[in-house]
Formats: C-alpha cells, sequence, structure tokens
C-alpha cells in the first residue's frame, strides 16, 4: 500500500468513527457528563489536526479521474473521497453507496439520526441531495459533464430513517445541451413497493475540453 493508499484508508476509518458518532449522539440520550467528556475529546482532538498543513485538493486532476475511466458494469463509483453524499471520507455526508448498471446509476443507503427531519422521517433536503448526486453518475456514464439546472423532487411518501433504500437514476432524453435524467426511490428489500420518491433532473453540459477531457482519441462525450 502506497503512503498516499494508507492516509486515504486512515481518512476513512476516521471519517466512519465521526459519522458513527453524530448519529449516536443525535439518536441516543446520554448522560450530560459523557457529552461534556465527548465535547472534551472531540475539541481537543480537531485542535491537533487543525496544526497540520491546509488540505487543498487538486479538483482539476479529480475531475479527469472521473471522466476519463467509467467503470465495468456492476462496478461502484465514486465522485471524490470527500463528497458530502457519497464519499466515504467524508465525516459529516450520507455515504450512500453507487455502483453501475449498465447505464443506470444506482445507489444504496440507510439514513442514520443525523439525517432526520419530521419525528422517524427523513429530511427533505438529504433526499434531494441523494437524488442529485446519482444523477451525476449517471452522466459519468454517458461521459456528459453537465452541472445541475433544475432538480424537481416528488415525495411520494415520507423516507423512513434506519431502513435499506434503494435510488436508481438513468438519462431519459437529450435536447442539445440540456439533459434530462429521472430517478425514483424505493425500498432496497421490497422491489414492488410503490415508489417512495421520483425526481427529474435539468442538465446543463459543459463543453469536454474546457476540463481537458477527450483529448486522446476517444469516442468522446456520449460514449458508455
Amino acid at each position: 500500500m502506497s503512503a498516499t493508499d494508507e492516509v486515504l484508508v486512515a481518512r476513512i476509518r476516521a471519517a466512519e468513527a465521526l459519522r458513527r458518532l453524530g448519529h449516536a449522539v443525535v439518536g441516543h440520550d446520554a448522560d450530560p457528563a459523557l457529552l461534556d467528556r465527548v465535547a472534551e475529546a472531540a475539541n481537543a482532538t480537531a485542535a491537533m489536526v487543525e496544526k497540520g498543513e491546509r488540505r487543498s485538493r487538486p479538483i482539476e486532476s479529480i475531475k479527469r479521474r472521473l471522466w476519463e475511466a467509467p467503470p465495468a458494469d456492476g462496478g461502484p463509483m465514486s465522485h471524490f473521497e470527500e463528497c458530502v453524499v457519497s464519499g466515504a471520507a467524508n465525516p459529516m455526508g450520507i455515504a450512500i453507496r453507487v455502483r453501475r448498471e449498465e447505464l443506470d446509476a444506482v445507489a444504496d443507503f440507510n439514513l442514520g439520526a443525523a439525517f432526520e427531519g419530521a419525528p422517524q422521517r427523513a429530511h427533505g433536503g438529504i433526499v434531494a441531495a441523494i437524488f442529485d448526486d446519482v444523477m451525476g453518475y449517471v452522466l459519468v456514464l454517458h461521459r456528459l459533464p453537465a452541472f445541475t439546472g433544475r432538480l424537481t423532487v416528488h415525495y411520494r411518501a415520507p423516507v423512513p430513517m434506519a431502513v435499506d433504500m434503494t435510488v436508481r437514476a438513468r438519462l431519459s432524453h437529450r435536447s442539445g445541451r440540456k439533459l434530462f435524467l429521472t430517478a425514483e426511490m424505493r425500498l432496497a428489500d421490497d422491489p414492488q413497493h410503490p415508489v417512495i420518491g421520483e425526481a427529474e433532473g435539468l442538465f446543463v453540459a459543459i463543453p469536454p475540453e474546457r476540463l481537458g477531457l477527450f483529448t486522446h482519441g476517444d469516442d468522446g462525450p456520449g460514449a458508455a
């Protein structure tokens, strides 16, 4: 394992532990003295981490890595490890797991207590963020860099907490630079259950040369 990989693995371990702690603090009663100890330890640890050199993520290389090598069918997908929705190394993130199924992007997740809105229901903004992020992976599969222009979410039923869920997203059609995507959210273990949420997204394509992409004689935008 390279030094870079070793650091990433450690970052993911730390993020997983902090996400667990966040959900525990929100979802469980605790003695004030225990919570004071948690705060003291967290602040002391943060002070030590903050002594390190400030990070600067190489966003251009991240973009190139993302768009130049779509995963094989069935393979896992990741925007970047610190993504607040699907990044394993973000301690404040949702940490959904995304995979490719032909030209669909499919995400699995189970929402912890920190993402609750109404009692026993996921916050609507978290649901919208998941839809937006999964749709972004569809663009990767089609090799169509784009930004979100409009996202419409239909909340058909409350999204439950602590339940295995899945989102499937796909490209519906294209009109010039406008890309139209759709997605639906269901219970993971009951594909026949009525759809819990649906979304339509309008994305606006970015000329790939702005990101330094598709310059090596490949098939270019639209290739899967």
